[in-house]
């Protein structure tokens, strides 16, 4: 957590002290989004994956994919029954979506063994092939799509704006927004895997990609603190945070909770469930946000108020799971 906000402190600083300029965070945001990002999925799955090895691998995906559909499930029915709030996607997606690779990556390793935080890297990082997908497709469409119907009341998601794109038309395709890099990266890799071509990759190809896409994090918090400079307490909506630190923060860990003493998955699996439900609003939003040119207050607001306190409740649930369950 303090690597986290020394990094986003950082962003924070710059745009404050003007250093960075809001055309400045916009291409910061369309680096990691086109090209870091990327590049970190590809060179990952094309060095750390194998189907042979990890034949029950698609069982993480789904996992991500129940946890994920459990917070957007408990924000939509919390934002049905708050008739005053008005960001209702953003609110349903700061629950939905967490802060799911690098908050988990920091505390498996300091919390367990070496060779018990090596098998949960594994399962972490096929947790998320299906989060990362979900996210940089249905996520950034959820965000950013137009309203159900245009100034005439006829639909326009899939009408006539991809119509006129795929007949060459010009115009936008709001199905595009699906296909993200980062989706594209992520399908392409898992291809090359599939087909073995991963393995006539040489090296001094592979090195230079990585080394770009090992920057997305510090480049990642840099315009994420750089956008909570924007927020002013003024603006602050209380009640929806206050909602959404209940949803996110307690509710969710809690279903979790009861989930895994049901059906009592092993200890690693179990520790994987609880920790991603615990974890804060997914820091990735706010790139979205920017990348897509949303306004993004309360998607701001609620990556920062969810990860100050999850400094308490993370903890808490973890103790929870840990004294409930068998010693790992």
């Amino acid at each position: 957590m303090l690597q986290l906000l020394i990094l986003g402190g950082i962003g924070f600083t710059l745009v404050k002290r003007r250093v960075i300029r809001d055309d400045g965070l916009a291409v910061l945001s369309r680096l990691v989004v086109e090209l870091t990002l990327p590049l970190l999925i590809f060179t990952q799955l094309i060095e750390g994956f194998n189907f042979n090895t990890y034949r029950n691998w698609w069982w993480f995906p789904i996992l991500s994919l129940v946890i994920t559909a459990v917070g957007l499930g408990i924000g939509k029915s919390l934002s049905v029954t708050y008739p005053g709030l008005k960001e209702r996607r953003e609110f349903i997606s700061l629950i939905g979506f967490q802060n799911s690779g690098y908050l988990p990556l920091v505390l498996f390793a300091a919390i367990f063994p070496s060779y018990q935080a090596r098998q949960l890297f594994i399962y972490l990082f096929l947790f998320l092939v299906g989060f990362n997908l979900v996210i940089w497709s249905w996520g950034a469409w959820y965000l950013t799509r137009p309203s159900s119907t245009d100034k005439k009341g006829k639909s326009d998601y899939f009408g006539k704006g991809c119509l006129n794109w795929a007949l060459g038309g010009g115009g936008d395709c709001d199905l595009l927004k699906l296909f993200s890099p980062p989706v594209v990266a992520t399908v392409a890799s898992l291809m090359l895997v599939a087909v073995g071509l991963n393995r006539f990759i040489p090296a001094v190809t592979i090195k230079p990609l990585k080394m770009v896409g090992e920057c997305t994090m510090p480049l990642a918090m840099l315009v994420v603190g750089g956008n909570l400079a924007a927020i002013s307490a003024a603006k602050i909506d209380r009640k929806t945070i206050s909602y959404l630190i209940f949803a996110k923060l307690v509710l969710l860990p809690l279903i979790a909770f009861i989930a895994i003493m049901f059906f009592r998955p092993p200890a690693l699996v179990g520790f994987l469930i609880i920790a991603q439900a615990a974890m804060p609003s997914a820091t990735s939003l706010s790139l979205i946000a920017r990348h897509y040119q949303l306004e993004g207050e309360l998607i701001n607001q609620g990556i920062l108020f969810t990860h100050l306190v999850s400094i308490v409740t993370i903890p808490l649930f973890l103790m929870l799971f840990s004294a409930c369950t068998v010693s790992f």
